[in-house]
């Protein structure tokens, strides 16, 4: 089942590209005492996803934290490695780019896409999520092959 609004973020754990390497983030201790949007992507540098989605929250970043976001989280079940490369090509410093390799994290929120047949194995679907403080306060879920309710235009006019 996925996870809803109001349910708290499961435990879990994404990578992040630190000073030194990857580094392993728990979840609940991340989003513990803040205001984070996260959005999630089927995969780096594809299409859709390099064309609109990462940019879209890159271009309005600084809307978003005077909404009171204390951090913009870009998930992808990519590895590590791929996430920092992806960021660094968009310009993205500010976002929190988190692999999730093994989609771990993703099938805890329910919120997977089988891919395979096109030859892309186990994924993200695209959303994103308001949480505070560790809880769920918005889901925006797009259906598998579109871009709408995700989008960084459509969630500042959700906020």
């Amino acid at each position: 089942m996925a996870v809803q609004i109001g349910d708290m973020l499961p435990n879990g754990q994404f990578q992040i590209m630190g000073v030194e390497g990857p580094e392993s983030v728990d979840v609940t201790e991340f989003f513990s005492g803040k205001r984070v949007l996260m959005f999630a992507v089927p995969g780096a540098f594809t299409p859709t996803c390099s064309a609109s989605h990462l940019p879209g929250y890159v271009v309005h970043y600084d809307a978003f934290k005077e909404k009171g976001i204390d951090e913009v989280v870009c998930l992808s079940v990519n590895d590590v490695f791929v996430m920092h490369a992806w960021g660094e090509a968009n310009n993205a410093e500010h976002l929190v780019m988190a692999a999730d390799g093994l989609a771990e994290f993703t099938h805890s929120l329910g919120l997977e896409l089988d891919i395979s047949a096109a030859k892309m194995g186990i994924r993200s679907l695209r959303y994103a999520m308001l949480v505070d403080h560790g809880i769920v306060q918005k889901l925006w879920l797009d259906e598998p092959g579109e871009y709408k309710v995700s989008s960084a235009e459509y969630v500042l006019t959700q906020l």
